[in-house]
Formats: C-alpha cells, structure tokens, sequence
C-alpha cells in the first residue's frame, strides 16, 4: 500500500499525542510512505509552536526534530510542479480547501494515479481534508 501522509499525521509520528498509534500502524502496514516537500516546513512549525506553547520542552523539541529528520529520509516526496499546483488550486476550490491542504491532495492524487487507486491510502486528521480525499478517491475510481 502506498501510504500518504499529511502534515497532522507525521506530526503524531514525532510527538505521541492522540492518533500517534493508529498513524505508526498505518506506517508499518505501508509498502511506501509519501508525503508533499512542503510538509517539511508545516512540521518543523508545529513543532516550533508546540514549544511555544508549552507543549514541549527543548529537550523533547530537540528529539521530535531529531525523529523528524530521520524518518523524513524513508519518505518519498511528491515533486511539487507547477501542474501540481495548478491542480492544488482547482482543489482549492472545489472542496474549499487551504492551500498547502489543497497541495496536499493533489500530491496524494498524483500518488494514487501513479501507483493505482486501490492501493493508496490517505491520513490526516483534518476533517475536511479528509471528506475532500475521499470524494477524490470515489472520482478516481
């Protein structure tokens, strides 16, 4: 199967909140986990905020970046083309999404269309992000 994740879902791969199990599940289950580049940054941000928040202490920002950088090396990143983008902004209106949401689907899109829509699955906590995959994948079948 080929696993996409969002920035909610790697997050819980970093810090144990709830969901972290399922995601880590799911991550083992994958045949490869794909991801957009730009969730690169939407991670270290949250993570950035989670310390601003008092969430975490440096000592555990300091390993949630160490576990980050680690597994981000496994992950196979969507390239992000104009294309790409051009899709992500259809997406964005379409299912009244953000962008870097909208950017996120259509990297998954490009993910199911190359590896085949049975064998793709999509994970994020993002209520409407995930209704938006799911209408997608109905339309790709």
């Amino acid at each position: 199967m080929n696993l996409y994740l969002d920035t909610s879902s790697l997050i819980k791969l970093c810090v144990s909140e709830s969901g972290s199990e399922s995601v880590l599940e799911d991550v083992d289950e994958a045949t490869v986990v794909c991801t957009s580049p730009v969730a690169y940054a939407e991670t270290r941000a949250a993570l950035a905020r989670l310390r601003r928040e008092g969430a975490l202490t440096a000592s555990l920002l300091a390993a949630a970046k160490r576990e980050f950088e680690e597994q981000w090396q496994a992950y196979l990143t969507v390239d992000l083309t104009v294309s790409l983008c051009r899709t992500a902004g259809d997406f964005a209106e379409k299912y009244g999404l953000r962008g870097f949401d909208s950017i996120h689907l259509a990297s998954f899109a490009e993910v199911a269309s190359r590896g085949g829509v049975h064998n793709a699955r999509f994970s994020s906590f993002d209520t409407q992000l995930n209704r938006a995959a799911s209408k997608l994948l109905r339309r790709l079948q």
